[in-house]
């Protein structure tokens, strides 16, 4: 008996071309002898639809739509499910569909979270028992949501007080006509998330005694990124995991896991960056760290590449400094779009060296994007000349942000004209310090290095060099740019490390801040210097209102700005204390 996972990449509220996208899959799973199909989590809507669900005739659509699919096979679709009244909020479940189905609900999701970037209970009632479907396409099948199955592993940062993997596996053990249990997710990527998801599934098949079928959301949609990995996972320990950063079937044979088959989707946008090939796991097996920076360099192409392509974007424009930021947000932009679609527009200033303008043009030639140079003396001195005693008498670093932000209005300028996107180029242990302009380097309609370190940013220039090498193309991040010492060139001889740690050190004390949750006192623990810790989270809670403006980035850390990082802007916390 066969199950087919639909690895599916919706655009949010597209209710017709999700349907579409799903009928289109679940006809490639009944091509590959499968006898069920299986969406992924609200893949009727796509994942995240926030506030849309507060919208009764958004969810009513919603739901009408999943349930006058008709598949070539028996399907289980995620949707919103409308409440009895207009009082009671809907709830996150599961439609059959197809072949003997008739679009009723068979499973409502119990566990909904409000952690991280989660906000379920904004949105949704829970449901009350396990979901089950009998006699789809000849076989009987435990249901879960997403989350459903992750308090039996106890992933989950708060207890529930209720189980759903431990009601069903009370329930199947009563019963053996059951075949297995499908989990229908949205799970978000992050660089460890891979090994999460397999734990669940692991201990879920340990616990029911029977394979358990995780489908998970591929694509990017605003500001989270999903990298597909559907998994199946049988008791004994082994699972075959499906390939991330693509979308496809999977076909999997519940008696026999060398019998499981992807076949990558017909449509002409779907995601294929990853390998298209099912990896299996022996019992005692992980995976590596999501490929380490080869993931995050797809993660992030992934994230730009959909946010063009589901808001009706096409082209890109950014600045090119010669620096190390702008060269690989080129890299990303021209592997999501293609060179023809990136322009890119080094600025120079009279403090720009000879060697950042040499850099930029590189950069933009080895890649085949579009280049222009612009000086920016032409709008500098007159701007000067304007603010005139302002900028001798005041702060020197208003003179400093005036470039940037002369910078931000040429690119601005180019992207309104062209009908394209400008896009930011920062990074993450920048924002953290303020150590950007806002209207000036942060000015973008998207960010995609957002929420990577610095020396992220330092491995995803080396993985795209790899990869224009292996195709014969020249390496597009040049040795200088790799190993010039970083400087925003807004003053004379300016380099970064005049006001930031080194960025190795930086780097290390706020992932132990951000990202383990650790405060002065245990960072310092670690050996880190006591002043230069109490300067960088100073500095970090200082500059909390460049963060509430910044522009959407790709999350792929456990602990992004954004929607999981919401601190105050008008305090005061002394982090000596």
């Amino acid at each position: 008996m066969r199950i087919a996972l639909l690895q599916a990449d919706p655009t949010v509220g597209d209710l017709a071309g999700n349907a579409d996208r799903l009928l289109a899959l679940a006809q490639q799973a009944a091509e590959a002898g499968a006898n069920v199909a299986v969406s992924t989590e609200l893949g009727i809507t796509g994942y995240p639809p926030r506030d849309l669900l507060m919208s009764p005739d958004f969810v009513h659509a919603a739901f009408e739509k999943a349930q006058s699919c008709t598949p070539p096979i028996p399907t289980l679709i995620g949707t919103p499910v409308p409440g009895q009244d207009p009082e009671t909020a809907p709830a996150n479940g599961v439609v059959g569909v197809g072949e003997g189905m008739r679009g009723k609900v068979v499973a409502l999701k119990q566990l909904l979270p409000t952690y991280d970037v989660f906000d379920e209970a904004r949105y949704f009632r829970p449901g009350a028992r396990p979901g089950l479907v009998r006699g789809a396409g000849g076989l009987d099948l435990g249901i879960t949501v997403c989350e459903d199955a992750w308090q039996a592993a106890g992933l989950t940062p708060m207890d529930y007080g209720v189980d759903p993997v431990a009601q069903l596996a009370t329930f199947v053990r009563q019963d053996a006509t059951f075949s297995a249990t499908v989990n229908l997710s949205a799970s978000p990527f992050h660089q460890s998330k891979v090994n999460d998801r397999v734990t669940v599934a692991r201990t879920a098949a340990a616990r029911l005694g029977m394979p358990f079928l995780l489908a998970n959301q591929v694509g990017g949609n605003d500001d989270l990124v999903f990298d597909g990995s559907s998994i199946a996972a049988w008791p004994d320990g082994t699972v075959v995991l499906a390939p991330a950063w693509s979308e496809g079937v999977l076909t999997v044979d519940l008696e026999d896991p060398e019998g499981c088959v992807w076949t990558p989707s017909n449509a002409s946008d779907a995601l294929s960056l990853g390998v298209n090939e099912v990896r299996t796991l022996a019992p005692d097996e992980t995976v590596p760290l999501q490929s380490g920076a080869e993931g995050l360099a797809d993660a992030v192409v992934t994230g730009l590449a959909d946010y063009c392509r589901k808001s009706g974007l096409q082209r890109i424009v950014l600045g090119l400094s010669g620096g190390i930021d702008s060269a690989v947000a080129a890299c990303v932009a021209v592997e999501a779009l293609g060179p023809e679609a990136v322009h890119g527009l080094a600025l120079p200033s009279r403090h720009s060296s000879q060697h950042s303008r040499d850099d930029a043009r590189w950069t933009a030639e080895a890649l085949g994007m579009r280049f222009s140079e612009l000086h920016l003396d032409a709008l500098h001195g007159p701007a000067e000349a304007l603010l005139g005693d302002v900028l001798r008498t005041g702060h020197a670093v208003a003179a400093e942000n005036l470039q940037a932000r002369l910078r931000a209005l040429l690119v601005m300028g180019h992207a309104n004209a062209e009908g394209a996107m400008a896009i930011a180029t920062g990074n993450k242990s920048e924002l953290a310090q303020g150590y950007c302009t806002l209207y000036g380097d942060m000015a973008g309609g998207y960010a995609p290095l957002g929420d990577l370190w610095k020396m992220d940013v330092y491995a995803l220039a080396e993985v795209f060099n790899a990869r224009a090498e292996a195709q014969g193309r020249p390496a597009p991040v040049s040795v200088s740019t790799l190993t010039k010492p970083p400087s925003a060139e807004l003053a004379p001889d300016q380099r970064d490390d005049d006001t930031l740690p080194p960025y190795p050190v930086l780097d290390r004390i706020l992932r132990a801040h951000i990202e383990e949750g650790l405060d002065h006192g245990a960072i310092v623990a670690r050996g880190e210097d006591a002043a230069t810790v109490t300067d960088v989270l100073a500095r970090m809670g200082r500059n909390e209102h460049k963060r509430w403006q910044m522009p959407p980035a790709p999350r792929v850390s456990v602990r992004a700005f954004g929607q999981g990082w919401r601190m105050p802007l008008a305090g005061r916390h002394d982090w000596r204390d």
